[in-house]
């Protein structure tokens, strides 16, 4: 049973995006509407990313990066905190969060997917050339 758990977790944190898809369904089959199924599968996405991109970079190119993204992240929060509080005056705590977790996803899912297509890029390279 626990060779199971591990297997499941390995296989999500390789693949966030069986996350999202299979978080969106079942969201869907407990009838909740399509954008707070997407939404709640991006935030259990988002956790996941946090952890798979740098094994990702760590297993293509052997970097560290779970430190800088970590800095970079708060350096994110805290400029977007900053912004929403020039604009607003006051700060809605909830939905401030909401907007920093989301943008989170956008970001990490995009170095997620660029890192995957270097990723493969140089596999394929190193096939070609016999290194």
């Amino acid at each position: 049973m626990k060779e199971i758990f591990q297997v499941t977790g390995a296989i999500l944190l390789v693949f966030p995006l069986i996350a999202l898809v299979l978080t969106y369904f079942i969201c869907n089959k407990l009838r909740l509407t399509r954008a707070q199924s997407f939404g709640f599968a991006a935030d259990i996405t988002t956790l996941l990313l946090f952890f798979s991109v740098p094994i990702a970079i760590k297993s293509i190119w052997d970097l560290s990066l779970f430190i800088p993204i970590i800095i970079i992240s708060m350096m994110i929060a805290i400029f977007i905190t900053y912004v929403d509080w020039r604009t607003k005056k006051e700060i809605h705590v909830p939905f401030l969060f909401k907007k920093i977790w989301r943008i989170y996803f956008i970001l990490l899912s995009t170095l997620y997917f660029g890192v995957w297509i270097a990723g493969l890029t140089k596999n394929i390279m190193e096939y070609v050339t016999g290194v």
